[in-house]
């Protein structure tokens, strides 16, 4: 065989290799297939709605669809167990609060306290503030009237929120603890259903994330904004305190969101999968419409909002602790 010949063909052998190399890794490239995101909220709600706008664009990025599937329940804990038990192939995910993770484990009176570690975090996504409404029910104008109308008649108030341990709850149970007053807590499943019922007069007090609705039923004077749980005053409601600068910092709380994997994801996936959310979070369209929805973007990297988990699981234990019945 002549030199020329034997160089062709190991130039040929070559330039064949990463091909068959591909070949043989591409049964095993993610994603080849449909995702599914599991959104732990009934549908109606800022979650489902959130979720639906991230869908598209991430669906965009795989190169796959990406198909919201609703698993409501028990604050969401009913979904991220769900999540829990899937196979950690990078199929299934699911769009939560951080809640179930860092608070319901706490209040689980039956031993299964590691959801926190039964699921993996993956992507920040955004921050919803907590909105505090009276609804006709209510016959007060401020947050002042809850307290007084809490002290002068113990358990009658009632306060509704998206559920036990979610963060609508949580403001509730500080607002509890720091006042000492007694009001009755009325947990959902969502925040669609509740709105409604709020609308209806069914409880006086409604504790859930902003949402244009609300604030459209605010406008229309059938709801009555009484505080939000943010960093500084929504510029939607600029006369409505926060409850910081009402005493209230610890109740001063956000809903974090975020995707969650099942726990042995692989971290090539992970990581894929927290690049191309950080990514849609940056584009001006995304950014616009959660800005529009009165949600904040909230990248990071999966070590930062793993870090945000623990933390956020500290204050909540402190609470806890020092008033368990406080979540009865």
């Amino acid at each position: 065989m002549s030199r020329g010949l034997q160089r062709r063909r190991l130039v040929a052998a070559g330039l064949a290799w990463p091909a068959l190399a591909a070949a043989q890794a591409a049964p095993h490239a993610w994603p080849a297939r449909p995702v599914r995101l599991i959104v732990v909220y009934p549908a109606g709600g800022v979650s489902d709605l959130m979720a639906r706008a991230l869908a598209d664009p991430l669906a965009a990025a795989l190169g796959v669809p990406v198909l919201v599937e609703h698993r409501p329940g028990a604050g969401g804990s009913v979904g991220i167990d769900l999540l829990a038990r899937s196979a950690p192939d990078g199929y299934t995910l699911a769009f939560s609060a951080i809640s179930p993770l860092t608070l319901q484990p706490l209040l689980d009176r039956q031993g299964q306290a590691d959801r926190l570690h039964a699921v993996e975090p993956v992507a920040s996504v955004m921050r919803t503030p907590v909105l505090v409404v009276g609804t006709p029910a209510f016959r007060g104008t401020s947050f002042h009237d809850v307290l007084q109308q809490a002290r002068e008649n113990p358990g009658a108030l009632r306060w509704a929120s998206s559920g036990v341990a979610t963060t609508g709850h949580l403001v509730l149970a500080q607002v509890r603890a720091l006042a000492g007053v007694e009001i009755t807590h009325v947990p959902y499943q969502g925040g669609g259903p509740q709105l409604n019922d709020a609308l209806g007069g069914q409880f006086e007090i409604l504790s859930s994330n902003v949402a244009a609705q609300q604030l459209r039923y605010i406008a229309q004077g059938r709801l009555h904004a009484l505080a939000v749980g943010s960093p500084a005053r929504l510029a939607t409601l600029p006369q409505v305190p926060t409850l910081a600068e009402l005493g209230f910092e610890p109740a001063n709380r956000d809903s974090l969101f975020g995707i969650f994997a099942p726990p042995g994801t692989p971290r090539r996936v992970v990581r894929r999968i927290n690049i191309e959310v950080s990514r849609v979070l940056a584009g001006a369209a995304m950014r616009e419409r959660l800005l529009q929805s009165y949600n904040l973007p909230a990248p990071a990297s999966t070590d930062a909002f793993a870090n945000e988990i623990e933390l956020d699981r500290q204050r909540n234990a402190e609470l806890v602790a020092r008033d368990p019945r406080a979540f009865d």
